[in-house]
């Protein structure tokens, strides 16, 4: 087995390798690749030291199993034709296919089957937002079909990648040292502040990042399931938050939602009000889970419920997600 990372310098790249580690992957090597600007660097992995190689458009893919790719929609769009030349399966975490109809969109809670029909040899990975709402709304569509979600989002800064993590934590200096903030990756000062704008503003006036959750979901849930979402950037280093809604055909009670969600894989209950004891992303960061609190019964329909969820976008929104497609592509015996 032979797994390739496109994009190793990045934050989900970043991720790439320590998820690789912490799973143990059944791997016989890695080969690391990034650009012209990262090409030589170096890395540890599991004992051993790993060089960066320069993304070209060679054959550098033959004999890659697998290539784990994080490098921004362009890229995956102009290689991908390079990475798949020689059969190598590429699961992409950029926007670049996942509305492609040829193209799986993959949650492996939820969708893992469909990982198996990829006539492009490409499998992508969903939004980090979509894939912690989904994961979330399988088990409450497995008790009743789910007509409609109304979704609010507290995305972390983490979400615009590393340099999104490092303008949080200079404006934090920044501004406790009474100095201007500077804004460079954000439309605003995002410390002591709430950006209710990611991503750019559609025709309709959503943002692209609340529609990826509206088609995405449908893609993922094959389900003709309507998403209503608000996302929001907040001054949190990693793990995104969200406030969910559905409406449901038939009515669920608090007690079959609740025991839905403790059943469910890869997700983890923490729901208890009276004692203070729900998700907070300040404590959940690093985590495989998506994690479900705030359970109770909608007040305006009696087929309604709301729920709170908090899951490490970089990791179960990005990197392990993609990991745990590759790790179901191996266990099928799709790759060997």
């Amino acid at each position: 087995m032979k797994v390739a990372i496109v994009g190793t310098s990045g934050a989900v790249g970043q991720e790439f390798l320590s998820v690789l580690a912490e799973r143990n992957f059944p791997m016989d090597e890695l080969v690391l690749f990034g650009s012209a600007r990262s090409s030589g660097t170096t890395y540890e992995f599991k004992g051993k030291t790993l060089t960066v190689k320069e993304l070209q458009h060679n054959d550098d893919f033959e004999g890659i199993d697998i290539a784990l790719v994080s490098a921004g929609a362009g890229i995956s769009k102009e290689f991908a034709g390079t990475i798949t030349k020689f059969g190598t399966i590429m699961i992409d975490n950029s926007s670049a296919f996942r509305m492609e109809a040829d193209i799986p969109l993959v949650v492996p809670e939820v969708n893992a089957a469909d990982a198996k029909n990829m006539p492009r040899r490409i499998i992508a990975n969903p939004n980090c937002t979509t894939i912690q709402m989904v994961v979330a709304l399988k088990p409450i569509e497995e008790l009743s079909h789910i007509k409609r979600v109304r979704i609010s989002t507290y995305q972390s800064a983490s979400g615009a990648g590393a340099s999104g993590m490092d303008e949080l934590k200079t404006q934090t200096v920044q501004v406790a040292n009474n100095e201007e903030p500077t804004v460079k990756k954000f439309a605003f000062q995002i410390v002591q502040n709430l950006i209710p704008h990611i991503d750019v503003f559609l025709e309709n006036d959503y943002t692209k990042e609340e529609m990826k959750m509206f088609h995405e979901t449908r893609k993922i849930m094959h389900s003709d399931i309507l998403v209503s979402a608000t996302a929001v950037r907040v001054p949190v280093m990693r793990a995104h938050s969200e406030a969910i809604w559905v409406e449901t055909e038939d009515e669920i009670s608090v007690e079959q939602a609740r025991a839905a969600f403790e059943k469910a894989e890869g997700v983890l209950v923490i729901d208890n009000p009276a004692e203070k004891q729900y998700p907070m992303p300040l404590y959940l960061a690093g985590r495989d889970e998506v994690f479900v609190g705030r359970i109770r019964k909608d007040l305006t329909t009696p087929n309604g419920l709301a729920f709170w969820t908090v899951s490490d976008q970089i990791k179960k929104g990005a990197a392990l997600n993609a990991v745990q497609i590759a790790e179901y592509l191996v266990r099928e015996g799709v790759v060997k």
